[in-house]
């Protein structure tokens, strides 16, 4: 007798509903973790903060839309960082619908949510998505990209011509991968007779011109300020180096993949005594030009990116691992074939949920046992209200007037940026040509405050910052209580007043 269990009902029957419980729950569980562990942000996005503040048009991080996003959800929320948590999950759900969409008009909604439970195992969605930047906005931009561009391309639906341009152009102001991403939709309809019979109307024309519209402001802003792309050649690179970091980047993205490795090994039919009884789910055969669609944005974004990071020696793929693993989950059931079997059912389920909860379980015992194990700092454990309010309350009580700028150490001078009142400006003292908003002219003008780690209870500032700010003054080094200390010391911080012009001449 074949067993069928309640999960593969719902699947067959409610594959809808199936896709929000599964989608909405992973969205819940990455915005309430940091909210209930972190007490400062991970990754950049202190520092995307203070970026999306100043509203540039662009910046040397890239395009600007990502930072706008950013400063208007923390807004949004009473400026608390629980709002850009928020919006990344926004982000994860809205490309897991575009997904679920793309798949649902290639291979039929059971296979779909096949794809949506597969995809949602890729480590890339789950802990690095609550590092809000770029490349978490780029994710839901490229799936909406691709579901208006399969619309267009192959099933040759001329209305979702503006919708594609739309999204191409919110693509080309979030990420610097932008131009490589619409390259690969453009090579493909070019590639195809219904590609190019698309291509040859004149919705393309208008398309184009929508795109120009949204892009132009960006587009002139960075020519006349020589950003360009921000990327360049690295030199002394050897061919060797490059090899050997292509391969580090392909490990990474498998290890990324591993999820999906490890379902379909235990899916195998080899490890079932009775493969024939396990329940099945069935598709329609698919469109060859939507095979070879899937198949191309399933293995050309990973290949040409990992490519280009190790020519480029950069530290990271620049359209994200999110953003060129979105294909993979799709892809997958796509190549299983038009009969799926659902074996060693309970099996399937208890590795899912394992794989689901494992990078949340990582987190949380990193977060609790690295300062107690290793004895070094957690960077979510900051204290970042407490360190905001004190210096801007300091500035404001020795100079009279609220705090306007903060420099010296990046990643501190980045938290109290965004966790003092009034939200400071930021000046990257070591770097000023990356803070284009204010200048050490302007800040000698408005006045600021100077923070670094202090080494010892004397305060002296490093001999960079003395460098660049001659004549500083140290105040007694500040205390503070990480959120969870360990075998840690107390977060020292050292610092200065550099009074405002007005006020110092008085």
């Amino acid at each position: 007798m074949r067993f069928t269990s309640l999960i593969v009902e719902l699947i067959r029957a409610r594959p809808v509903l199936v896709f929000w419980l599964v989608v909405l729950a992973q969205a819940a569980l990455w915005f309430v973790l940091p909210a209930l562990i972190y007490s400062s942000p991970p990754g950049d996005v202190a520092l995307h903060l203070a970026y999306g503040r100043e509203y540039l048009l662009g910046s040397a991080l890239g395009p600007p839309l990502a930072f706008w996003l950013a400063d208007i959800a923390f807004r949004a929320a009473g400026n608390n960082i629980f709002g850009v948590y928020l919006l990344s999950q926004v982000c994860f759900v809205v490309s897991f619908w575009a997904i679920f969409r793309l798949g649902r008009a290639i291979v039929g909604a059971q296979h779909a949510i096949l794809a949506v439970l597969l995809t949602a195992t890729v480590t890339s969605f789950a802990f690095s998505s609550v590092e809000y930047g770029p490349h978490i906005l780029a994710q839901p931009i490229w799936a909406l990209t691709l579901l208006t561009g399969w619309r267009v391309i192959g099933e040759g639906r001329r209305n979702a011509w503006f919708a594609l341009s739309i999204h191409a152009g919110l693509l080309l102001l979030t990420t610097q991968a932008a131009p490589l991403l619409l390259s690969m939709l453009g090579v493909f309809a070019l590639a195809t007779a219904r590609g190019r019979r698309m291509l040859l109307s004149f919705d393309t024309l208008f398309a184009l011109i929508v795109v120009v519209v949204l892009v132009l402001p960006y587009a002139v802003f960075a020519a006349r300020t020589g950003l360009g792309s921000g990327l360049s050649l690295p030199g002394g690179l050897s061919p060797q180096d490059g090899l050997w970091r292509w391969l580090d980047i392909l490990g990474a993205l498998a290890l990324a993949l591993a999820g999906i490795v490890l379902l379909v090994i235990v899916n195998s039919g080899r490890l079932s005594e009775e493969p024939e009884r396990a329940p099945m789910i069935y598709r329609p055969t698919a469109d060859p030009l939507a095979r070879n669609f899937v198949y191309c944005f399933a293995i050309l974004p990973p290949l040409a990116f990992s490519i280009l990071g190790a020519v480029l020696n950069a530290p990271s793929l620049i359209a994200g691992a999110g953003t060129v693993l979105l294909m993979s989950g799709l892809g997958v059931v796509v190549a299983a074939g038009d009969l799926i079997y659902l074996r060693r059912q309970r099996s399937l389920r208890l590795v899912w949920a394992w794989i689901i909860a494992a990078p949340a379980l990582y987190v949380i015992a990193i977060t609790l046992a690295q300062p107690w194990v290793l004895g070094t700092e957690v960077r979510t454990m900051l204290p970042a209200r407490d360190i905001g309010a004190f210096f801007a309350d300091s500035f404001q009580r020795r100079t009279g007037q609220p705090l306007a700028v903060v420099a010296g150490d990046p990643q501190l001078a980045a938290v109290i940026s965004y966790s003092a009142p009034r939200r400071p400006h930021l000046l990257l003292d070591a770097t000023p040509d990356r803070t284009p908003w204010t200048s050490f002219e302007k800040f000698n003008e408005t006045g600021g405050v100077i923070v670094w780690r202090a080494a010892n209870t004397a305060g002296t500032p490093p001999d960079e910052i003395a460098r660049r700010f001659p004549g500083l003054v140290p105040e007694v080094p500040r205390s503070f209580q990480r959120y969870l200390t360990g075998r840690q010391p107390l977060l020292r911080i050292g610092w200065a007043i550099v009074r405002p012009r007005q006020a110092a001449t008085r």
